[in-house]
């Protein structure tokens, strides 16, 4: 198992704060595999049918997303939560208020247009994810939110089906899941 990144005496470096938070929480591997989970199980309500019953189950799912995370970080081996005066903790509390405010707007175009509500998602969590870059210091997020906030303009413009808004959000952080575990192993 990894140790703990050591705290500069002072207080924190940028490094010595991101190299935390990547350990605690894999470099995020477990949140974006918990939050793809969400996703699976509302496309597969919105196969029945039910947008109302899709959207909610994206929603309670995305509330489920930390304790899962936290869960999953300690199964392989992680605390599952950062060191206590991390400073980036704050920039992910402060990106996770972002993301509410987005959750807010693109359930209000569901009651507009069910249809894009995962379009609208997909939008929202790709920009959380850009924040995720600085909280890990792992560039890659970049992609990871570009691909999501690409698939949510996609699948916008076409009017797709609900699951299909659902299964490719969860297709996606399931593939960046993985690439994030490994590059943490590997670290």
């Amino acid at each position: 198992m990894m140790a703990q990144p050591a705290k500069a005496q002072a207080g924190w470096t940028v490094a010595d704060a991101q190299a935390d938070m990547r350990h605690a929480y894999l470099g995020g591997a477990a949140g974006v595999f918990a939050s793809a989970l969400a996703w699976l199980a509302a496309g597969l309500v919105a196969l029945d049918g039910a947008p109302s019953r899709a959207v909610l189950t994206l929603l309670v799912g995305g509330m489920m997303i930390h304790p899962v995370s936290m869960l999953l970080a300690k199964a392989m081996g992680r605390p599952g939560v950062h060191a206590r005066g991390n400073p980036l903790g704050t920039l992910a509390l402060e990106g996770t208020v972002w993301m509410v405010l987005g959750i807010a707007l693109a359930y209000g175009i569901s009651l507009w247009r069910s249809e894009l509500f995962f379009p609208a998602m997909l939008l929202v969590i790709g920009g959380r994810y850009l924040t995720f870059a600085s909280v890990y210091g792992m560039r890659v997020y970049w992609l990871c939110g570009a691909t999501l906030a690409g698939a949510g303009l996609l699948l916008g413009a076409n009017l797709a089906s609900m699951a299909a808004g659902a299964f490719a959000g969860s297709a996606i952080e399931t593939a960046f899941a993985v690439a994030f575990y490994l590059m943490q192993r590997r670290a």
